[in-house]
């Protein structure tokens, strides 16, 4: 008898049966690759819809619960736990629709079709077990299976400098990983070595029964903010990211700032403040610092890129600065747009690397230089670029707008000055933006081979049109996705009320939390 319980371990099954079933064709059968590769993740994508249709929207706790022992190893008892919230459900959904859109884009790759096939599908694995693991085990179980995936898929069918950026992507993300483990462990034993469940030890550490003191707690806030701030990527851990995009095949390229970077803000709000509220708070100005820092210099070297991919890899450090500064102002306008821009994020820069890699596939290059007028020849992809620019620049009535306003509105509250400054990287988000949208489309055709490129066909088309829908669903009927979320964030913010009446005079009178 089937229980709704077991449709998250349907949607973690799927993909790993895609993947051996993927491993069992012949290679020499690319159609039927693609086609068996297209139904697993239009079967995972079906899948987290009925999901939705499952989900209590006005409850915040974890729903669909599957709970049950996974192994005892020693000392070590791992379960095997998992649940979507209102947080986790839209990045489910955000996966699984990104995820039939890359191998849609993925028709190009001819060369071991076969393993990429595999490694897609593996990665969409890993991915999905990040955002529904609910013990810390588990989690970075999913954590580092994703690691793997993403590694070969940039150092085999990236670019010409794609083995120095998969081992630069594998070097930061495994170092921020080995510090996320030491702090898993170190929280396991002040749980009495009893389990490694994030919803119990979060329960314990808000009522008393965890008591980490406070130079621990920031060492461990430290540990998780380190190996999620480089994920993000937050300013300074960002160096990774602009090679990873840049080399990253078009696929990979829309997974990676589509779902990958939201892991890391995604580690923010269900692990760092959570379980660790008074480092949360103390160190919050800090970190919002570093977002306005990561918003201004994202935006101002944007700019000068003459390269369009790495332009657009450098707005995500630009954009993802935002979420950050968001999730850090601690109040709830601020929480839900943060969580709102981050599926925003993902789908308009996954449109913008999309439409890239179609302009690559037809001139096989990307320096901007090489463009101009190429409206005149496509028409159809030049409309389909405009719309999906505006959304990234937040142009009223399409999905990035609402995100941005709700993060300013909760910054402000915070801190007019930070507002200000987060303001400005909007307006330096419009001129990067608008700027290459001018070199590369508008004019008259100054370079001939642009004048005999093909536009979109009705495959490319059938990718995007998905985008555009949820651009103006989302900038119009904001409220539809809003009320997921509401609870979830609401449950966020009580662990810093918590803090701020039950715990906050604790640390007055030891002296190490100043009310700041």
């Amino acid at each position: 008898m089937f229980a709704p319980e077991h449709l998250i371990s349907l949607l973690l099954l799927i993909p790993s049966a895609g993947v051996l079933l993927v491993g069992m064709l012949p290679g020499s059968r690319s159609h039927l690759l693609r086609g068996v590769s297209l139904a697993v993740v239009i079967a995972t994508l079906i899948c987290s819809l009925v999901i939705t249709t499952y989900f209590d929207p006005s409850s915040g706790s974890m729903q669909l619960v599957q709970n049950s022992l996974w192994f005892n190893a020693g000392i070590f008892h791992v379960r095997y736990h998992v649940g979507v919230d209102g947080i986790s459900l839209l990045l489910v959904l955000l996966t699984t629709l990104l995820m039939v859109l890359s191998i849609l884009a993925s028709w190009s790759i001819t060369r071991e079709l076969k393993l990429y096939l595999a490694f897609m599908l593996f990665l969409e694995l890993g991915m999905l077990g990040v955002f529904v693991a609910l013990d810390l085990i588990l989690f970075y179980v999913f954590w580092e299976v994703m690691l793997i995936p993403m590694y070969f898929l940039i150092g085999m069918w990236g670019g010409e400098q794609r083995i120095y950026a998969a081992v630069k992507f594998f070097l930061y993300t495994m170092a921020g990983s080995l510090l996320m483990l030491a702090a898993v462990i170190t929280l396991y034993f002040y749980n009495g070595g009893e389990n490694f469940d994030l919803l119990e030890i979060t329960a314990r550490i808000g009522d008393g029964r965890i008591v980490l003191p406070p130079g621990v707690e920031y060492l461990l806030f430290l540990a998780f903010f380190i190996a999620f701030a480089i994920k993000v990527p937050l300013f300074p851990f960002h160096t990774w990211l602009p090679d990873a995009h840049v080399e990253a095949p078009t696929a990979g390229s829309v997974v990676l700032a589509g779902v990958l970077l939201k892991m890391g803000t995604y580690g923010l709000l269900r692990f760092c403040i959570p379980l660790f509220p008074a480092a949360s708070i103390q160190l919050a100005p800090v970190i919002s610092i570093l977002a306005l820092i990561g918003i201004v210099y994202g935006a101002l070297v944007a700019m000068v890129q003459p390269d369009v991919k790495k332009l657009v890899a450098y707005s995500s450090v630009s954009h993802l600065g935002f979420v950050v500064l968001g999730i850090f102002a601690l109040n709830f306008q601020s929480i839900q747009g943060a969580l709102y821009q981050m599926i925003n994020h993902g789908l308009s820069t996954g449109g913008l690397f999309l439409l890239v890699g179609m302009l690559y596939d037809r001139r096989h290059t990307r320096m901007i230089s090489d463009f101009g007028g190429l409206a005149h020849a496509t028409p159809r992809l030049a409309a389909f670029f405009m719309i999906v620019t505006l959304s990234s620049i937040g142009l009223p009535g399409l999905n990035g707008f609402v995100g941005e306003f709700l993060i300013l509105q909760g910054t402000f509250l915070r801190s007019s000055t930070w507002a200000a400054i987060a303001a400005s990287g909007m307006v330096l988000s419009a001129v990067y933006m608008l700027w290459m949208y001018q070199r590369v489309f508008l004019g008259e055709i100054t370079h001939e081979p642009n004048r005999g490129l093909k536009d979109l066909n009705s495959r490319e088309t059938l990718i995007l049109l998905p985008l555009v829908i949820l651009f103006v669903w989302m900038g119009i009927y904001s409220q539809s996705f809003l009320r997921l979320m509401d609870p979830s964030v609401e449950n966020v913010l009580q662990r810093v009320e918590e803090f701020q009446d039950r715990l906050l005079p604790r640390y007055r009178v030891s002296g190490e939390y100043d009310g700041s």
